[in-house]
């Protein structure tokens, strides 16, 4: 059984994304979380805003195991259709955050760059390992 790295945008790509779930999970209940328990807030937006949270961690994580395991895939035909899916959610993903940030605070763009350049940096790895030339062994 000959197991090799076939395409290491994709692998990058996948631990890129486990990177930003262990991150965004620990940023969220280091930071984010905790300030929900503000008597102010009623208990329903606090579950739906953790939840919510805890999806894009979950999410985060099945993209990376799912770039991880591409990466091995010796045929492109196998991979292509994914990655091309995945790329169209992480650019609806900021396109949502940039859109819904500059529509309650223009302002708060530049607070959103982070997260921006990070989606971007990420979308750059899949889009070059989908473009890849396939290599015949």
């Amino acid at each position: 059984m000959d197991i090799k790295v076939r395409n290491y945008y994709y692998l990058i790509a996948g631990i890129l994304a486990i990177f930003f779930a262990v991150t965004h999970a620990w940023n969220g209940q280091s930071v984010v979380l905790p300030t929900l328990y503000v008597s102010a807030i009623a208990i329903d937006t606090r579950i739906v805003f953790m939840y919510v949270w805890h999806i894009i961690t979950a999410e985060n994580l099945v993209i990376g195991t799912v770039f991880i395991f591409m990466s091995f895939q010796s045929e492109r035909s196998k991979t292509w259709f994914a990655a091309w899916t995945i790329v169209s959610l992480l650019i609806v993903r900021l396109m949502v955050i940039l859109g819904i940030t500059a529509f309650q605070d223009v302002a708060a763009l530049t607070d959103t760059l982070i997260d921006s350049i990070a989606i971007v940096f990420y979308v750059t790895f899949i889009i070059l390992g989908i473009n890849k030339k396939q290599i015949k062994f």
